[in-house]
């Protein structure tokens, strides 16, 4: 895979659940992590007295994450109303090259900061809140 350009790394949200998805404005820099919890099966009899994971456990979940700056007030109210309302939301995230991971995510941070001589700038978690789904591209 050639260097892919970091712009080209999308979030995009349904944000009134019409099942249109829309880039979330204003984005400088965003980031998916994956996550598997292990189910540690060890026993007084594990080989060598090393550690044996039970295969297939575990909960899985998916984190995405953004900072960037709110380009309208209408983007920045649709945000806001999300994380206050707890609402969970169909996003999708495009990973150039590679694919799309698409499925339930609700907001779980939403933080503004800014110094005097700057522009106000925002940062946004959301968390995975169901089973995820991948198109390759």
């Amino acid at each position: 895979m050639v260097a892919q350009k970091g712009k080209d790394l999308l979030v995009k949200i349904d944000m009134d659940g019409s099942g249109t998805f829309e880039t979330l404005a204003g984005l400088r820099a965003t980031r998916i992590a994956f996550q598997s919890q292990t189910i540690d099966v060890t026993h007084l009899e594990s080989d060598g007295g090393w550690r044996e994971l039970l295969d297939g456990g575990g909960v899985k979940s998916a984190s995405v994450s953004g900072s960037g700056i709110f380009r309208d007030a209408d983007t920045d109210a649709r945000a806001r109303a999300l994380f206050f309302g707890g609402d969970i939301r169909p996003v999708q995230v495009i990973v150039p090259d590679f694919g799309i991971i698409e499925g339930p995510f609700q907001i779980s941070a939403l933080e503004y900061a800014g110094n005097h001589d700057g522009e106000a700038r925002y940062e946004m978690s959301f968390v995975s809140a169901g089973a995820l789904g991948f198109d390759p591209l």
